[in-house]
């Protein structure tokens, strides 16, 4: 029996897959623009190469298990962040804060990686679903704050998150970012009347 380094079999497993995702995550985020290949991923995890196959049966293989991992994750740092907030425009907020830090993370990065290096219609499928239970809660954020059209809404609200997330790629100032983006909204969504029940 090879030695593990975990308490048991199956969590040694897990850490061992864990340790792959992490790295092949790490070289994604920094080369984005080159999907590294099974032996890199290997060596940046301290396994061997032929350790890969035990867990994963090819690149794409392990891509789709990073974009698996990737967006519950990223799914539930936003829902976390915005159910700490009582108030529709916090949630709002706290959508932008949430999602500008997954960009100074490079976590947003990582993503277009992913989509460019997983260019089929599955990906795009999932991407779309993803970023639509992303959305969501904006979008009933914006109907309890009484906005006519919150749907048209939601994509104005996300297409200034994106322009803030290309603003702070280039700075690297989140804080810059994530106020150009309160200044400009918090206006609006103060002079908003809240449905009452």
């Amino acid at each position: 029996m090879p030695k593990i380094s975990e308490a048991t079999v199956v969590e040694h497993r897990e850490a061992r897959r864990a340790a792959l995702l992490d790295a092949a995550r790490e070289l994604l985020t920094e080369q984005p623009d080159q999907v590294p290949g099974l032996g890199r991923v290997a060596e940046r995890a301290g396994l061997s190469r032929s350790a890969v196959y035990h867990y994963f049966r090819s690149r794409d293989d392990l891509l789709d298990a990073v974009i698996a991992d990737a967006f519950p994750r990223w799914e539930q740092r936003i829902a976390t962040a915005m159910h700490g907030c009582t108030e529709p425009r916090d949630k709002v907020l706290a959508f932008v804060a949430v999602n500008l830090g997954l960009v100074a993370d490079g976590e947003h990065a990582l993503a277009q990686t992913l989509a460019a290096a997983v260019p089929t219609e599955e990906m795009a499928r999932r991407a779309r679903a993803f970023h639509d239970s992303l959305l969501r809660p904006v979008r009933e954020a914006l109907d309890d704050l009484g906005v006519a059209d919150a749907d048209a809404t939601v994509d104005l609200v996300n297409a200034v998150v994106l322009a803030a997330a290309r603003r702070l790629e280039s700075t690297g100032d989140l804080e810059a970012a994530r106020r150009s983006v309160v200044d400009l909204l918090d206006p609006y969504l103060r002079e908003q009347r809240p449905v009452q029940d």
